[in-house]
């Protein structure tokens, strides 16, 4: 199956979370698709011009059975594909209330709608930190933080719902990345502009995959499409192409031509006082960020490559590149804007600014 014009014709589609970064990219790729129409829910405010013209922009929250009920059946909706989550910054309490209680009644209300396909981006987070590599979607899980637990509940929520007769796909991707992505990597874009060393934590010798956001909204469109009897399914999804760390970080500095370079740090050391910094809540770097970045980190792809016909475009270089041009474009806009906790927005450096100086 491809990516093609005519992939969702006659899909009514209903992405939770509409406003965040995924549900932006979504609201490109998909009319390029076919869809038929489409409507955004979120609590956070929408970008203005950033949605295709016709789309509902509906402030609900994915917790009010009533607002989600009420999306899905006045507007026709078929498809869910649930993005809505609370990040690894937000309280503990809201990520469990957004991610299992908000996914919880999503599903219901899909169910009683009898919507024809649900799509649920899940994380990689949820195997935790393996030592073997690359993981398949068999894999035993173990969920780092809030987050990775409640994306492991999520999926015993998906696979409930699934013997109730919903078809529903689990999307697990890598760190996705892309235009408009900032968070923790609009610090990374901030010091390579700013032509500083670039510390990684370890030797850099590591192969850690990312993906790029479009090949992540082909990949929930080809769910979408696929017969239910090979979408009723969990999926990794992940780019092809990708090196060392070091090498995929180097080829962003050569790019950016600021003189900013890689550079290894010992990591026993390093991690320990991003432990503490965390703990005293002077850094925006998170134990999944810190925890994982001087270990391999991989999935295969073997799985919806064969069941879906799913093909990336985009190695780990492109991804970076791609969202560093953005940056760049849009900078001094992205200022004005201030720091926030999504990833489209800014984080606030903290005592990362203090290192930023020395480097």
């Amino acid at each position: 199956m491809q990516a093609n014009s005519s992939l969702l014709t006659g899909r009514r589609v209903l992405v939770t979370g509409g406003a965040g970064f995924l549900g932006y990219h979504i609201a490109q790729r998909l009319p390029e698709l076919g869809v038929s129409y489409m409507a955004f829910n979120d609590i956070a405010e929408f970008p203005q011009g950033d949605y295709p013209k016709g789309s509902l922009l509906a402030a609900a929250d994915v917790r009010d059975e009533s607002a989600m009920n009420a999306l899905m059946r006045d507007n026709k909706i078929n498809a869910v594909i649930h993005t809505a989550a609370a990040l690894p910054l937000y309280k503990k309490e809201e990520i469990y209330s957004t991610n299992v209680d908000g996914l919880r009644t999503t599903l219901e209300c899909a169910l009683k709608n009898k919507i024809d396909k649900f799509v649920f981006i899940s994380s990689t987070a949820v195997y935790g930190v393996p030592e073997k590599h690359p993981l398949v979607e068999d894999d035993p899980v173990d969920g780092v933080g809030a987050y990775g637990e409640t994306k492991i509940l999520g999926e015993s929520l998906c696979r409930e719902y699934q013997k109730k007769g919903l078809n529903v796909t689990m999307i697990r991707p890598k760190t996705f990345i892309g235009t408009a992505r900032l968070g923790v990597f609009q610090i990374l874009y901030d010091w390579v502009d700013c032509g500083k060393r670039i510390p990684m934590i370890g030797s850099g010798l590591n192969r850690y995959q990312l993906l790029e956001v479009t090949d992540l909204a082909d990949a929930i469109a080809l769910a979408i499409a696929a017969d239910p009897s090979v979408s009723n399914d969990v999926f990794n999804v992940g780019a092809q192409r990708f090196e060392q760390v070091k090498q995929d970080l180097g080829a962003l500095c050569e790019f950016a031509g600021t003189g900013a370079r890689p550079m290894p740090t010992p990591a026993k050391l390093v991690k320990p006082a991003l432990a503490v910094f965390e703990f005293m809540k002077i850094s925006p770097l998170y134990k999944w960020v810190y925890g994982t970045a001087d270990t391999d980190s991989f999935v295969s792809t073997e799985k919806i490559e064969k069941k879906l016909g799913w093909r990336p475009r985009n190695s780990n270089q492109d991804a970076l590149i791609m969202s560093h041009k953005w940056y760049l474009a849009h900078k001094e806009e992205l200022i004005r804007k201030g720091t926030g906790t999504t990833h489209r927005v800014g984080w606030d450096q903290g005592i990362l600014k203090l290192f930023k100086k020395w480097l």
